[in-house]
């Protein structure tokens, strides 16, 4: 046994396993050194940072959904609530105020109809006015058939109330209309009314 051999308790250094030992791992103690697990916190930051980035595209993405949807759904509420208020303003009708009433139907109107209302509307006037016309409507239903960015059709279904010379008790009407609306200057205007069923 050499001098070697004694200062080392028997045992070779030179033949010590070094691979079972990572030198990033351990200290000359023995003891961990916490270097071995930098790659996974590093790997566990890049998860993350990863997750975060699609967490954000994610509510981005969403986001963005969920407002288009919100454009859509108040496009087709403008669109009904303009559809109720023409048809509403056709089927109220006042022989006491009928240029009111008249104006309040143009003032929603466009194209042909507005064209054809106006040319009937002295007539119509004198026609009220002798018979003493009162019509008072309430809208019912009303649903959109088709609509894109620049016009519409929508079925309106309303009841009036007519009392004239012929029915002062008052008669009971329900009317079934469809009508074409069209976005002039950012609003819905009537562009056609049709009685239908």
């Amino acid at each position: 046994m050499t001098t070697d051999d004694v200062n080392t308790g028997g045992l070779n250094t030179n033949d010590t396993n070094t691979d079972d030992m990572n030198s990033d791992d351990m200290n000359s103690d023995g003891m961990k050194t916490g270097r071995g697990n930098r790659g996974r916190r590093r790997a566990l930051s890049a998860a993350l940072v990863a997750a975060t980035v699609m967490t954000s595209a994610l509510s981005v993405w969403l986001g963005v959904r969920l407002a288009d949807q919100r454009a859509v759904d108040q496009g087709r509420q403008d669109i009904l609530a303009a559809a109720r208020q023409s048809a509403l303003n056709f089927t109220s009708l006042d022989y006491r105020h009928y240029d009111r009433d008249s104006g309040n139907v143009l003032k929603d109107a466009t194209g042909d109809f507005r064209k054809q209302f106006a040319a009937q509307t002295q007539e119509l006037t004198q026609l009220v006015a002798r018979n003493k016309s009162v019509s008072e409507g309430q809208i019912l239903e009303a649903g959109i058939v088709r609509s894109d960015a620049h016009s519409a059709r929508v079925l309106v279904v309303a009841d009036s109330k007519v009392t004239n010379t012929a029915a002062p008790e008052g008669q009971s009407r329900t009317y079934r209309l469809q009508l074409d609306l069209v976005r002039e200057h950012g609003r819905w205007l009537t562009s056609d009314v049709e009685f239908v069923g």
